[in-house]
Protein backbone atom coordinates (compact mmCIF):
# COMPACT_ATOMS: atom_id res chain seq x y z
CA UNK A 1 0.00 0.00 0.00
CA UNK A 2 0.87 3.41 -0.29
CA UNK A 3 -0.06 7.00 1.62
CA UNK A 4 -0.46 10.39 -0.55
CA UNK A 5 1.15 13.14 1.89
CA UNK A 6 0.73 16.79 1.28
CA UNK A 7 4.07 18.54 0.42
CA UNK A 8 2.84 22.25 0.05
CA UNK A 9 -0.35 24.13 -0.92
CA UNK A 10 0.54 26.91 -3.14
CA UNK A 11 -1.52 30.08 -3.08
CA UNK A 12 -1.82 32.62 -5.69
CA UNK A 13 -4.48 31.90 -8.06
CA UNK A 14 -7.87 34.33 -7.49
CA UNK A 15 -10.59 32.34 -8.24
CA UNK A 16 -10.33 28.53 -10.09
CA UNK A 17 -7.50 26.79 -10.68
CA UNK A 18 -8.28 24.56 -13.82
CA UNK A 19 -5.11 22.80 -14.86
CA UNK A 20 -1.77 21.63 -13.77
CA UNK A 21 0.95 20.33 -15.98
CA UNK A 22 5.03 19.46 -14.75
CA UNK A 23 7.79 20.11 -17.29
CA UNK A 24 9.62 17.13 -18.78
CA UNK A 25 12.39 17.50 -15.89
CA UNK A 26 9.92 17.43 -12.85
CA UNK A 27 11.80 20.85 -11.90
CA UNK A 28 8.82 23.02 -12.79
CA UNK A 29 4.89 22.94 -12.20
CA UNK A 30 2.28 25.24 -14.39
CA UNK A 31 -0.43 26.13 -13.06
CA UNK A 32 -3.95 27.77 -14.64
CA UNK A 33 -6.33 29.40 -13.34
CA UNK A 34 -9.96 31.90 -14.00
CA UNK A 35 -7.81 34.51 -13.07
CA UNK A 36 -6.13 34.56 -16.98
CA UNK A 37 -2.73 34.06 -15.73
CA UNK A 38 -0.87 31.03 -15.63
CA UNK A 39 1.57 30.48 -13.17
CA UNK A 40 5.43 28.81 -13.20
CA UNK A 41 6.27 26.95 -9.82
CA UNK A 42 9.99 25.55 -9.29
CA UNK A 43 11.44 24.66 -5.37
CA UNK A 44 13.79 26.46 -3.29
CA UNK A 45 15.19 24.43 -0.66
CA UNK A 46 12.81 22.82 0.94
CA UNK A 47 9.84 25.33 -0.53
CA UNK A 48 7.80 25.65 -3.47
CA UNK A 49 8.08 29.05 -5.06
CA UNK A 50 5.95 30.72 -7.32
CA UNK A 51 8.78 31.94 -10.28
CA UNK A 52 6.81 33.35 -12.77
CA UNK A 53 3.17 34.96 -13.48
CA UNK A 54 2.43 34.39 -17.10
CA UNK A 55 -0.19 37.36 -17.78
CA UNK A 56 -1.47 39.31 -20.70
CA UNK A 57 -2.24 37.08 -23.21
CA UNK A 58 -5.45 35.35 -22.41
CA UNK A 59 -8.89 37.90 -21.76
CA UNK A 60 -10.54 35.37 -19.95
CA UNK A 61 -9.95 31.67 -17.91
CA UNK A 62 -7.24 29.56 -18.86
CA UNK A 63 -8.30 26.31 -19.01
CA UNK A 64 -5.07 24.41 -19.58
CA UNK A 65 -1.66 24.26 -19.59
CA UNK A 66 1.01 21.48 -21.24
CA UNK A 67 5.10 21.82 -22.01
CA UNK A 68 6.81 20.73 -25.16
CA UNK A 69 9.07 17.81 -25.16
CA UNK A 70 12.00 19.59 -25.47
CA UNK A 71 10.73 21.67 -21.95
CA UNK A 72 11.77 25.01 -23.53
CA UNK A 73 8.32 26.07 -24.72
CA UNK A 74 4.30 25.84 -22.66
CA UNK A 75 1.38 26.00 -24.68
CA UNK A 76 -1.78 27.38 -22.25
CA UNK A 77 -5.56 27.32 -23.53
CA UNK A 78 -8.23 29.49 -22.69
CA UNK A 79 -11.99 30.41 -22.77
CA UNK A 80 -10.69 33.32 -24.94
CA UNK A 81 -10.96 30.73 -27.89
CA UNK A 82 -6.73 31.36 -28.39
CA UNK A 83 -4.03 29.48 -27.29
CA UNK A 84 -0.78 30.94 -26.37
CA UNK A 85 2.44 29.61 -27.11
CA UNK A 86 5.24 30.85 -24.50
CA UNK A 87 9.18 30.54 -24.81
CA UNK A 88 11.55 29.96 -22.41
CA UNK A 89 14.52 29.66 -24.21
CA UNK A 90 15.74 33.22 -23.13
CA UNK A 91 15.47 32.35 -19.05
CA UNK A 92 12.40 34.53 -19.16
CA UNK A 93 9.12 33.17 -20.43
CA UNK A 94 7.58 35.24 -23.30
CA UNK A 95 4.46 34.79 -25.75
CA UNK A 96 6.02 34.53 -28.98
CA UNK A 97 2.37 32.83 -30.71
CA UNK A 98 -1.06 33.12 -30.53
CA UNK A 99 -3.44 30.66 -32.00
CA UNK A 100 -6.81 31.91 -32.97
CA UNK A 101 -9.34 30.29 -35.00
CA UNK A 102 -11.96 28.08 -32.27
CA UNK A 103 -14.98 29.67 -32.12
CA UNK A 104 -15.45 29.34 -28.57
CA UNK A 105 -13.43 28.39 -25.44
CA UNK A 106 -10.51 26.10 -25.94
CA UNK A 107 -10.13 23.59 -23.08
CA UNK A 108 -7.61 21.53 -23.68
CA UNK A 109 -3.67 21.98 -25.69
CA UNK A 110 -1.55 18.84 -25.90
CA UNK A 111 2.02 18.46 -27.81
CA UNK A 112 2.84 15.58 -29.50
CA UNK A 113 6.26 13.33 -28.87
CA UNK A 114 8.43 14.78 -31.57
CA UNK A 115 7.41 18.54 -30.52
CA UNK A 116 6.34 19.10 -34.24
CA UNK A 117 2.74 18.81 -33.68
CA UNK A 118 0.02 20.26 -31.06
CA UNK A 119 -3.73 19.45 -31.03
CA UNK A 120 -6.12 21.77 -29.48
CA UNK A 121 -10.34 21.17 -28.54
CA UNK A 122 -12.84 23.31 -28.08
CA UNK A 123 -16.61 23.67 -26.89
CA UNK A 124 -17.14 24.10 -30.77
CA UNK A 125 -16.71 20.04 -31.52
CA UNK A 126 -13.63 20.59 -33.10
CA UNK A 127 -10.31 19.68 -33.04
CA UNK A 128 -7.51 21.39 -34.41
CA UNK A 129 -3.64 20.11 -35.30
CA UNK A 130 -1.30 22.48 -35.62
CA UNK A 131 2.31 22.00 -37.38
CA UNK A 132 5.16 23.81 -36.08
CA UNK A 133 7.74 24.52 -38.27
CA UNK A 134 11.68 25.46 -37.21
CA UNK A 135 11.22 29.19 -37.44
CA UNK A 136 8.43 28.63 -34.15
CA UNK A 137 5.07 29.13 -36.83
CA UNK A 138 2.20 27.67 -36.43
CA UNK A 139 0.43 26.31 -39.34
CA UNK A 140 -3.49 24.79 -38.66
CA UNK A 141 -2.96 21.61 -40.73
CA UNK A 142 -6.15 20.00 -40.17
CA UNK A 143 -9.90 20.63 -38.42
CA UNK A 144 -11.45 17.61 -37.31
CA UNK A 145 -14.99 17.89 -36.62
CA UNK A 146 -15.49 13.90 -35.67
CA UNK A 147 -17.32 15.03 -32.30
CA UNK A 148 -20.88 15.88 -31.97
CA UNK A 149 -20.45 17.95 -28.64
CA UNK A 150 -17.82 19.58 -26.69
CA UNK A 151 -14.58 18.46 -27.13
CA UNK A 152 -13.29 18.31 -23.23
CA UNK A 153 -9.52 16.71 -23.88
CA UNK A 154 -6.80 16.02 -26.03
CA UNK A 155 -3.97 13.60 -25.44
CA UNK A 156 -0.94 12.32 -28.14
CA UNK A 157 0.41 9.06 -27.87
CA UNK A 158 3.44 8.52 -26.56
CA UNK A 159 5.58 7.71 -29.42
CA UNK A 160 3.25 7.59 -32.51
CA UNK A 161 1.90 11.13 -34.24
CA UNK A 162 -1.38 9.30 -32.68
CA UNK A 163 -3.83 11.76 -31.50
CA UNK A 164 -7.24 10.64 -28.77
CA UNK A 165 -9.84 12.93 -28.03
CA UNK A 166 -12.86 12.76 -25.59
CA UNK A 167 -16.29 14.60 -25.78
CA UNK A 168 -19.39 15.54 -23.97
CA UNK A 169 -20.99 13.02 -26.36
CA UNK A 170 -19.61 10.25 -24.42
CA UNK A 171 -17.03 8.89 -26.97
CA UNK A 172 -13.47 8.71 -27.35
CA UNK A 173 -12.33 9.36 -30.42
CA UNK A 174 -8.49 8.61 -32.31
CA UNK A 175 -7.09 10.42 -34.92
CA UNK A 176 -3.95 9.90 -37.76
CA UNK A 177 -2.59 11.60 -40.84
CA UNK A 178 -3.97 9.66 -43.92
CA UNK A 179 -2.86 10.73 -47.80
CA UNK A 180 -1.47 14.40 -46.11
CA UNK A 181 -4.62 14.75 -43.72
CA UNK A 182 -6.01 13.80 -40.67
CA UNK A 183 -9.06 11.46 -39.79
CA UNK A 184 -10.91 9.82 -37.39
CA UNK A 185 -10.23 5.84 -37.81
CA UNK A 186 -11.96 4.53 -34.58
CA UNK A 187 -14.58 5.93 -32.06
CA UNK A 188 -14.04 4.11 -28.61
CA UNK A 189 -17.93 3.79 -27.20
CA UNK A 190 -18.70 2.39 -23.33
CA UNK A 191 -19.33 5.35 -21.02
CA UNK A 192 -22.73 6.53 -20.83
CA UNK A 193 -22.32 10.37 -19.78
CA UNK A 194 -18.76 12.95 -20.83
CA UNK A 195 -15.68 11.73 -20.90
CA UNK A 196 -14.56 14.25 -18.74
CA UNK A 197 -9.99 13.24 -19.55
CA UNK A 198 -7.97 10.54 -20.91
CA UNK A 199 -4.32 8.89 -20.77
CA UNK A 200 -2.54 7.11 -22.58
CA UNK A 201 0.21 4.69 -20.17
CA UNK A 202 3.98 4.37 -21.40
CA UNK A 203 3.71 1.94 -24.53
CA UNK A 204 0.83 3.64 -25.93
CA UNK A 205 -1.15 0.05 -26.17
CA UNK A 206 -3.31 0.89 -23.23
CA UNK A 207 -5.29 4.41 -22.96
CA UNK A 208 -7.28 5.24 -19.43
CA UNK A 209 -10.71 7.27 -19.60
CA UNK A 210 -13.20 8.64 -17.05
CA UNK A 211 -16.30 10.11 -16.86
CA UNK A 212 -19.63 11.69 -15.37
CA UNK A 213 -20.66 7.68 -15.45
CA UNK A 214 -18.36 7.74 -12.16
CA UNK A 215 -16.06 5.16 -13.77
CA UNK A 216 -12.78 4.90 -15.28
CA UNK A 217 -12.24 2.64 -18.24
CA UNK A 218 -8.72 0.87 -19.81
CA UNK A 219 -9.03 0.28 -23.56
CA UNK A 220 -6.37 -2.23 -24.96
CA UNK A 221 -5.15 -1.98 -28.30
CA UNK A 222 -4.63 -4.87 -30.52
CA UNK A 223 -2.79 -5.27 -33.80
CA UNK A 224 -3.74 -6.68 -36.91
CA UNK A 225 -2.72 -10.50 -36.59
CA UNK A 226 -2.92 -10.41 -32.68
CA UNK A 227 -2.37 -13.73 -31.09
CA UNK A 228 -6.06 -13.32 -29.44
CA UNK A 229 -7.64 -13.43 -32.20
CA UNK A 230 -9.16 -10.50 -32.20
CA UNK A 231 -10.75 -9.54 -35.41
CA UNK A 232 -9.42 -5.85 -37.35
CA UNK A 233 -10.80 -4.04 -40.15
CA UNK A 234 -8.72 -2.49 -43.21
CA UNK A 235 -5.68 -3.22 -41.55
CA UNK A 236 -6.66 -1.12 -38.70
CA UNK A 237 -5.58 -2.02 -34.74
CA UNK A 238 -8.94 -2.43 -32.92
CA UNK A 239 -9.08 -0.61 -28.96
CA UNK A 240 -11.00 -2.83 -26.87
CA UNK A 241 -12.24 -1.88 -23.36
CA UNK A 242 -11.12 -4.38 -21.32
CA UNK A 243 -11.71 -3.27 -17.95
CA UNK A 244 -14.15 -1.00 -16.15
CA UNK A 245 -13.32 0.37 -12.37
CA UNK A 246 -16.34 1.47 -10.88
CA UNK A 247 -17.67 1.53 -7.64
CA UNK A 248 -15.40 4.07 -5.94
CA UNK A 249 -16.35 7.63 -6.90
CA UNK A 250 -19.60 9.20 -5.56
CA UNK A 251 -19.31 11.85 -8.05
CA UNK A 252 -18.40 12.93 -11.92
CA UNK A 253 -14.08 12.23 -12.35
CA UNK A 254 -12.63 14.96 -13.86
CA UNK A 255 -8.82 14.03 -14.50
CA UNK A 256 -6.86 11.22 -14.68
CA UNK A 257 -3.28 10.60 -14.88
CA UNK A 258 -1.29 7.38 -16.18
CA UNK A 259 2.81 7.44 -14.42
CA UNK A 260 4.90 6.67 -16.89
CA UNK A 261 6.96 5.23 -14.27
CA UNK A 262 4.77 3.51 -12.15
CA UNK A 263 2.69 2.22 -13.79
CA UNK A 264 -0.13 3.67 -11.49
CA UNK A 265 -3.20 5.73 -12.30
CA UNK A 266 -4.64 8.73 -10.60
CA UNK A 267 -7.87 10.32 -10.82
CA UNK A 268 -9.45 13.38 -9.59
CA UNK A 269 -13.30 13.55 -9.03
CA UNK A 270 -16.07 16.00 -7.90
CA UNK A 271 -16.36 14.55 -4.44
CA UNK A 272 -13.00 16.13 -3.48
CA UNK A 273 -10.99 12.94 -3.64
CA UNK A 274 -7.39 11.99 -5.17
CA UNK A 275 -7.36 8.36 -5.87
CA UNK A 276 -4.44 5.92 -7.01
CA UNK A 277 -5.39 2.96 -8.53
CA UNK A 278 -2.25 0.10 -9.97
CA UNK A 279 -2.65 -2.82 -11.62
CA UNK A 280 -3.23 -6.46 -9.80
CA UNK A 281 0.34 -8.47 -10.54
CA UNK A 282 -1.76 -11.21 -11.95
CA UNK A 283 -4.01 -9.57 -14.00
CA UNK A 284 -4.53 -10.97 -17.51
CA UNK A 285 -3.84 -8.35 -20.18
CA UNK A 286 -6.94 -8.93 -21.69
CA UNK A 287 -8.99 -8.67 -18.78
CA UNK A 288 -6.84 -6.62 -16.19
CA UNK A 289 -7.82 -5.41 -12.21
CA UNK A 290 -6.54 -2.63 -10.66
CA UNK A 291 -6.55 -2.29 -6.95
CA UNK A 292 -7.07 0.97 -4.92
CA UNK A 293 -3.47 1.29 -3.02
CA UNK A 294 -4.17 4.99 -2.14
CA UNK A 295 -6.73 7.54 -1.61
CA UNK A 296 -7.42 11.40 -0.13
CA UNK A 297 -10.58 12.52 1.32
CA UNK A 298 -10.68 16.15 1.18
CA UNK A 299 -7.92 16.27 -0.93
CA UNK A 300 -9.47 20.07 -1.54
CA UNK A 301 -12.27 22.10 0.07
CA UNK A 302 -14.24 21.99 -3.51
CA UNK A 303 -13.81 20.24 -7.01
CA UNK A 304 -10.55 18.74 -7.89
CA UNK A 305 -10.06 19.63 -11.66
CA UNK A 306 -6.50 18.20 -12.90
CA UNK A 307 -3.90 15.79 -11.76
CA UNK A 308 -0.60 15.27 -13.09
CA UNK A 309 2.76 12.93 -12.61
CA UNK A 310 5.69 14.33 -12.24
CA UNK A 311 7.66 12.24 -14.81
CA UNK A 312 10.94 11.81 -12.50
CA UNK A 313 10.44 11.92 -8.77
CA UNK A 314 7.33 10.52 -6.34
CA UNK A 315 5.19 13.70 -6.66
CA UNK A 316 1.73 14.71 -7.74
CA UNK A 317 -0.09 17.64 -8.59
CA UNK A 318 -3.41 18.87 -8.48
CA UNK A 319 -5.77 21.71 -8.43
CA UNK A 320 -9.36 22.77 -7.50
CA UNK A 321 -12.10 25.06 -7.81
CA UNK A 322 -11.06 26.12 -4.38
CA UNK A 323 -8.53 28.13 -6.54
CA UNK A 324 -5.30 26.51 -4.76
CA UNK A 325 -2.84 23.90 -6.37
CA UNK A 326 -1.16 21.61 -4.16
CA UNK A 327 2.05 18.80 -4.27
CA UNK A 328 2.00 15.28 -2.97
CA UNK A 329 4.23 13.21 -2.12
CA UNK A 330 3.81 8.82 -2.58
CA UNK A 331 5.18 6.90 0.07
CA UNK A 332 5.05 3.82 -0.55
CA UNK A 333 4.11 1.59 3.33
CA UNK A 334 4.47 -1.77 4.76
Amino acid sequence: MMEIKEVCSLPGHEEVAWGVAWNPSGTLLASAGSDKVVRIWAQEGDKWVCKSVLADAHARTVRAVCWSPCGNYLASASFDATTSIWSRKGGEFECIATLEGHENEVKSVSWSSSGSLLATCSRDKSVWIWEVNDTEEYECASVLSAHVQDVKQVRWHPTKELLASCSYDDTIKMFKEDNDDWCCFTTLKSHTSTVWSIAFDKTGSRLASCSDDKTVKIWQEYLPGNPEGIATKDNEPVWKCVCTLGGYHNRAIYAIDWNHRTGDIVTADGDNYIRIFRENECSDKNAPTFDLVASVRQAHTQDVNSVSWNPVADLLASCSDDGSVKIWRIVTTQ
